[in-house]
């Protein structure tokens, strides 16, 4: 799996990480709310720790993380863009757009 980010998504993560100290990038798929574990949705996470089973993400920026259960859920070659109007990130491939407003959440 692979993740690039446009310059835009690194000015603005970059923005959020600098606020924190230690810190590691999960690409989490929420299903809080969303009624079943396939249904849910894409977005970033500023965690202060990741877990043994966390497999790490290839990236053009920092590295982001992913749990091991959900890797599935995700496509192999991914970008991360940024929308200053909405003030979300965008998450997509080659094939399709997992998520057009992907949140970034400090946990």
């Amino acid at each position: 799996m692979k993740i690039t980010f446009t310059n835009k998504a690194i000015a603005k993560l970059l923005e959020t990480v600098n606020n924190e100290q230690d810190c590691y990038v999960k690409l989490k798929y929420d299903t809080e709310g969303c009624g079943c574990t396939v249904s849910g949705i894409a977005s970033l996470w500023i965690v202060k720790d990741i877990d043994d089973e966390d497999l790490r993400i290839k990236t053009n920026f920092l590295p982001v993380y992913v749990e091991k259960s959900e890797w599935i859920f995700f496509d192999e070659d991914m970008k991360i863009d940024f929308h200053e109007s909405a003030h979300t990130y965008m998450l997509m491939s080659p094939q399709q757009v997992l998520n057009p407003r992907m949140s970034c959440v400090v946990k």
